[in-house]
Parts: C-alpha cells; sequence; structure tokens
C-alpha cells in the first residue's frame, strides 16, 4: 500500500468536526438535556453513552480544546492508514467508551477525548510496530504536539476524565497490535523484486558478469538496424547549356 493523497483526507476529518460543532449548536440552542448522555459507570445500562458521548461536550470550551487535535490526528489516519481509518476511528469510539465504563467508578464522561486518545495510541504505537521511515517519523511527530496528553491519563486535573483517556490510549495500542499486518511498504523497483532475474533486463546485457560494459547486439538486433535504415538515393542530371 502506499501513501497516496486523496479529497478524503481533508473531507472526512472536516465532516466529523463539523458535526461535533453541529451537536453542541443542537445542545445549546435547542436541548441541553442531551448533556447527560454520557458514560455513566454508576449505572446499569450507563455503557449505551460510549455510542453518544463522543458527541457531546460541557462547554464551548471543551469542544474546542478537542477540536484541534482530532482535526489533525484523523488526517493523519484517512492519510496514512486509509483502508482501516473507520474501523479504528468508530469501533475506538465504542471500545474506549465501554472500557472508560468499566473502570471508571462515577461521574457522567462525556467529550471527543477518548477518541483522541485512541487515534494518538494507535497512530504512536503503530508507527513504532511498522518501522517505517515515515510512519516512524509521524509517530515522532505526534509525540512532539500531543505528548504531553500523556500525563492526563492520571487524575491529575478535578472534572477531567482521566479513565476516559486513559481508556481511549489502551485501545489505540490494542489496536495497534491488532492491525500491525497492515502496513505501508515503500515502492520496490523492478531490481529489488525476489523474482527479479538480470539476464532480462534489456540494460544489465550491457554489462558481463564483473560489471564491464559491453556491446552487445545480437543478430536479429543487427537484422533490425538494417531493415530500420532508409537509403536515399540522389540523381543528379547534368543541365544542358
Amino acid at each position: 500500500m502506499q501513501f497516496k493523497y486523496s479529497p478524503k483526507v481533508i473531507i472526512y476529518p472536516v465532516l466529523i468536526v463539523l458535526l461535533l460543532w453541529l451537536v453542541f449548536w443542537y445542545q445549546v440552542r435547542v436541548d441541553y438535556s442531551i448533556k447527560s448522555f454520557g458514560v455513566r459507570p454508576s449505572e446499569t445500562w450507563g455503557f449505551l453513552g460510549a455510542f453518544t458521548s463522543p458527541f457531546l461536550h460541557g462547554d464551548i470550551s471543551h469542544l474546542y480544546n478537542n477540536t484541534i487535535p482530532i482535526f489533525v490526528l484523523s488526517m493523519a489516519l484517512f492519510f496514512f492508514y486509509p483502508k482501516i481509518a473507520w474501523k479504528v476511528l468508530l469501533l475506538g469510539a465504542l471500545f474506549s467508551g465501554l472500557l472508560t465504563w468499566l473502570i471508571a467508578n462515577r461521574g457522567n464522561h462525556i467529550g471527543a477525548s477518548g477518541v483522541i486518545y485512541v487515534l494518538f495510541g494507535f497512530i504512536f504505537f503503530k508507527g513504532i510496530f511498522a518501522r517505517h521511515y515515515r510512519l516512524v517519523a509521524l509517530s515522532f511527530l505526534v509525540v512532539f504536539l500531543y505528548g504531553s496528553m500523556v500525563w492526563y491519563i492520571f487524575p491529575i486535573k478535578e472534572g477531567m476524565s482521566w479513565q476516559g483517556h486513559l481508556s481511549g490510549l489502551i485501545v489505540g495500542f490494542v489496536f495497534a497490535l491488532i492491525f500491525r499486518k497492515s502496513i505501508a511498504k515503500p515502492e520496490k523497483y523492478s531490481w529489488e523484486q525476489l523474482d527479479y532475474d538480470e539476464e532480462d533486463d534489456p540494460f544489465m546485457r550491457h554489462f558481463d558478469e564483473h560489471g564491464n560494459f559491453i556491446e552487445h547486439i545480437d543478430k536479429n538486433e543487427e537484422d533490425q538496424e538494417e531493415t530500420n535504415k532508409i537509403n536515399v538515393n540522389y540523381i543528379f542530371k547534368k543541365k544542358d547549356n
């Protein structure tokens, strides 16, 4: 699989961000009560919030802080891993929500930060496992941009769902293991292929086994050259005075 740009790399992240802001507009302007449909660990059916919690946010600051990371990381996901991008996004949101419901004690856990941690964990660990220079570089870039997020998998800030962050990071790591065979490979030239035969290469025919240049033209090539020659005959007639 090669790295090829597609308009989907931009379109899908833009649509995701627009959907988040549209749901927040509905929450603020129409029905503020939808904010309660998050992951609720203390309730029997509270795990159903795994389907809705990524679209809900506490306030505009919460939404704004999630917008840029999810846009940047989802672009990287759709560019480098287009075939599994939606699986990572949708299943990552679902499983991180379910894991939050299992490990958290109480509260109403909302926000797209769980998905952001899924993307962060997946892209980072996937690049390390792939050992492809571009993907490794992407891993280091992600760490450079969002490495400080790792601190928020611990309970260092009151009112922040560190359980959701930790769940997202764990799910991202697991997905990197599950999809470790889906690795983008660099383009190989003909001489890098396993079935490459130097004798069939028209360029290599001009060199011997020691790498010395030789003039090698077989009889068929000579006949072809003779056929390709164009003979032009000029007839001169002396002008009578």
